[in-house]
This record gives structure tokens, sequence and C-alpha cells, in this order.
């Protein structure tokens, strides 16, 4: 087991590593296991970024995340202006019905609701607005209404294996699948919140699951 103070030192350094973002104004306090970032960046996408590194260290229980987003002034838009350039993103991006995706903005904050077919088509979405200069941060709030298909246990577990590759085995004997109706309950061990993003995109993308209840425990 890792001390908070490994933990911390072993967060700073990821960030410091990363290339995709300025971490010299941020911060990283550790109590048992939780990781709190603060301090400020300059866009959105720095922050989501600086997240995902703290999350792949090894001994991250969770993250609360309180980095603050300072837009220089040559990247501030005017709430119009973001909801027009989300509502461009969408249509032109393929794999998003933009007829069932509605948006709001707030503040530089995008708000997205409507029903879509599949989660792959949820996550296209929040993604398509991402990265739009002047946002501040993205709700995703689609719902998934799969078609009416009987979701198979042992095809969710399946697809998890091959989600872990060489290390299918050890890792997906830990994880309890568990299917009612259009719903997939993981429950169970991983070693990082890698291998918990892998499981809960492996069983989205079974056939017929409307929504996936991820109760999956981080145990280095």
């Amino acid at each position: 087991m890792k001390s908070d103070r490994q933990i911390r030192d072993d967060v700073e350094a990821a960030l410091d590593w990363d290339p995709s973002f300025d971490s010299r104004k941020i911060g990283v306090a550790v109590k048992d296991g939780v990781v709190t970032l603060s301090g400020h960046v300059n866009t959105f996408p720095d922050r989501s970024a600086a997240q995902k590194t703290a999350l792949g260290v090894i001994g991250v229980k969770a993250i609360a995340n309180e980095i603050e987003i300072n837009l220089p002034l040559d990247a501030k838009r005017s709430d119009t202006d973001i909801a027009s350039a989300a509502m461009i993103a969408l249509k032109s991006n393929i794999s998003v019905p933009s007829d069932k995706v509605k948006i709001t903005v707030q503040d530089g904050w995008i708000s997205i609701t409507g029903k879509v077919d599949w989660w792959y088509q949820k996550n296209a979405a929040e993604m398509a607005v991402h990265y739009l200069r002047g946002v501040r941060g993205v709700s995703n709030n689609l719902t998934i209404s799969a078609p009416p298909t009987k979701v198979s246990s042992s095809e969710v577990r399946s697809k998890i294996e091959s989600a872990f590759q060489r290390q299918a085995h050890l890792y997906a004997q830990k994880i309890k699948v568990a299917v009612e109706g259009n719903t997939v309950t993981l429950e169970g061990e991983v070693p990082t919140w890698q291998e918990r993003w892998e499981a809960e995109t492996a069983a989205w993308s079974a056939p017929g699951v409307s929504k996936v209840q991820d109760h999956l425990v981080i145990r280095a």
C-alpha cells in the first residue's frame, strides 16, 4: 500500500510529465488515497486531462477536482456563440443523431439533453463539444433508449475480458456481472481507474444495454 505522500509525489510527477497541459499552477493534496486537485488552468480540456492523468496513478481511490478555469481573453465567447458552435459540431459528427439532441449553455457550461439509441452516441455528443473554445464544462444528460434486445451476462463478461486483453482472466475473475432487463451492474475489484473505465465501456458496448451501474472498487 502506498502512503498518501507517495501517492501525492506520483500524481505530481504524472502531471508534470503530461505535455498536454500546464501543471505548474495545479496543486495536489492526498488523504486516505483521495486526491484533491486545486489551482487553475486555461481550458476545460486541460482540467479534464489533469483529472484523467491523476486517475491513472496507482493507489488513487478517488478524485476531487477543484481546479478552476481561467479563460484567457482571446478564448472567451458569449453563451450564444458557444451554443451555435456546439450545434454545428454535433451536426458535423456522423455518430451523433443531432435531431435527438438539445443544447443549453449558461456561463460557458454546456448541458446536453435528449435521447439516443446507443452509449457510443452519447459519448460522441460529449466529445464533439468538449474542445470548443470558451467552454467551461459539459453536463451530459443524454438518456439511452436501447432497442428491445435481451442482454447476455456472458457476452458482457466476454467484452470485459477482451478489453483487458492479456490480463483478462486475472481482472475479469474479480468482476461480478449482473443483468436485469437492460441494466448491467458491475461489482468487484480492479487495480486502477483505467481498468474500471475499460470494464464499464465494455459493458456499454453490449447490445441492448441502456444503463450500467458501476460499483467496482479500486484496490491496487
